[in-house]
């Protein structure tokens, strides 16, 4: 975390939405169940990372230059959006972007499990 307040206040913020909003979507795509609500689910999924790309311009990483928790909270997700059926199409180049460079990192490959490796193979 950042050691500005202002800047740490953002990230808590940011830590928050991304708990709320995008964990609980995977939550509810991963459960599976009834298929209009998992659909429904994955559209909102889709649509709030599409929406949230701008913020991923500004900086080399979320909110920052330099990788963070919050970026440790987002990387999961986004690895298991093929897994969840959501493609960004080419509106999603700047998350593409980010993707590849949160992917990457070597702290991130080595924090796959098995299964999650296979997720992308």
């Amino acid at each position: 975390m950042p050691v500005d307040p202002v800047t740490r206040a953002q990230f808590r913020l940011a830590l928050y939405r991304i708990e709320m909003d995008w964990y609980s979507l995977a939550t509810e795509i991963d459960e599976g169940g009834d298929r209009k609500p998992v659909s429904r689910a994955r559209k909102i999924l889709r649509e709030s990372i599409l929406t949230s790309a701008e913020i991923f311009t500004a900086k080399r990483f979320f909110l920052s230059d330099e990788f963070s928790l919050v970026d440790c909270t987002i990387a999961p997700i986004l690895w298991r959006l093929p897994v969840y059926d959501i493609d960004l199409g080419s509106q999603g180049r700047v998350m593409h972007r980010y993707m590849d460079e949160v992917f990457s990192r070597p702290s991130f490959q080595e924090s796959l499990t098995e299964l999650e490796q296979e997720m992308r193979q």
